[in-house]
């Protein structure tokens, strides 16, 4: 598989050991992964580069998970966020769920459920984009046909300041 077909994934987690050792695990796995060992250094990460899907630790010093997963769901509309925690309770599911979370994973997990959650929150980014550009497609497809051609310039920059 070539690097331009890998799931970009960005793993945020202050522990280093186990930040180092599971990213290891990940790319024999065929995941193109970047680490981050805090929630300041995820979000420089996130807008330096494209990614697919986030593993983000829930508690951390400074800037904890739940922070982490809105800064990068306000400027990632379509990068995925999955949450790991040694400290699961009901209300802080919500709370990430609430907050656009694909999946809320407890540790200790199997790896194979982590591997298996990266693959379906890649699967569901997918999704979510083809269907906003099959809506992007067709409302070009309505403005050609009732606009000028200056109109239907106009239009295409307001779709794509929106997009930003």
């Amino acid at each position: 598989m070539s690097s331009q077909n890998k799931i970009k994934l960005l793993m945020v987690d202050d522990e280093i050991k186990f930040l180092e050792s599971i990213s290891k695990r990940l790319v024999l796995k065929n995941f193109d992964v970047t680490t981050a060992s805090n929630g300041k250094e995820a979000i420089a990460s996130a807008e330096k580069g494209l990614f697919d899907v986030a593993v983000v630790d829930f508690q951390m010093p400074g800037m904890d998970g739940t922070q982490v997963l809105k800064a990068l769901k306000d400027k990632h509309k379509y990068l995925e966020i999955i949450m790991l925690t040694g400290h699961a309770t009901v209300d802080s599911a919500v709370e990430c769920t609430k907050l656009g979370a694909f999946k809320y994973l407890e540790k200790p997990y199997a790896f194979e459920k982590l591997v298996e959650a990266i693959t379906e929150a890649y699967q569901a980014r997918l999704k979510k984009k083809f269907e906003h550009n099959q809506k992007r497609i067709e409302e070009i497809q309505k403005l050609s046909i009732s606009s000028s051609p200056l109109g239907l310039l106009r239009a295409l920059a307001r779709l794509d300041d929106e997009e930003k």
